[in-house]
């Protein structure tokens, strides 16, 4: 007797329309709300594939969407007032737009995912290059220091002003650009034994 009804009501659900299980889901008739929610799923997958490029998704699959879409609707159903027969559809569907626009602005704030692959290194120094590199500095700065001024002038003019040596034979007062190779020369042999001292 009691399966005769159950099957009764479950024929009432599904013939009935929208508004009369909406009625039924908020006077507390849970199987209600599963025919009316089941009912709308299919379209709302369908609806929101089309309109959730693979870029947005993330994390976030498309059904994960729609789940949250459903859900918050479900939250706020007994505010919801429906006009006509379709009008929960609409509300979903508006739901469902503000989670796709939501998934929109997350993805556009964080970085798209870069795999790491080993033939590609950073191009950048590494800790250990930039540790020995700033040591290196030192100590050039130090061996530098303790050089004669005009051997420093000649260093700096050549190696890290990007003088010619015409030019440098004008700075060091040197007759020819050759000699102010030489003197160049001389002055960053004299910078190496400085810096192995150090």
């Amino acid at each position: 007797m009691s399966a005769d009804l159950g099957q009764r009501r479950e024929g009432t659900l599904s013939n009935a329309d929208s508004r009369e299980l909406l009625y039924r889901m908020r006077g507390g008739d849970h199987r209600a709300a599963d025919r009316l929610f089941s009912r709308y799923l299919p379209q709302l997958h369908r609806w929101a594939h089309r309109r959730m490029p693979q870029w947005a998704r993330g994390i976030l699959d498309t059904a994960d969407v729609v789940q949250d879409a459903v859900l918050h609707t479900y939250a706020r159903i007994h505010a919801f007032e429906p006009q006509r027969d379709g009008a929960l559809l609409g509300y979903l569907r508006r739901s469902l737009i503000n989670r796709i626009r939501d998934q929109f602005r997350q993805t556009a704030r964080r970085p798209g995912a870069v795999p790491l692959w080993e033939h590609h290194p950073d191009a950048g120094e590494s800790p250990l290059d930039i540790t020995m590199n700033r040591e290196t500095r030192q100590r050039y700065l130090a061996a530098l220091k303790g050089l004669r001024p005009d051997d420093r002038h000649a260093i700096v003019a050549r190696i890290e002003l990007g003088y010619t040596y015409e030019q440098l034979a004008l700075v060091l007062r040197k007759p020819t650009a050759e000699a102010a190779r030489l003197a160049v020369r001389r002055a960053l042999l004299r910078l190496a034994r400085e810096m192995q001292r150090a």
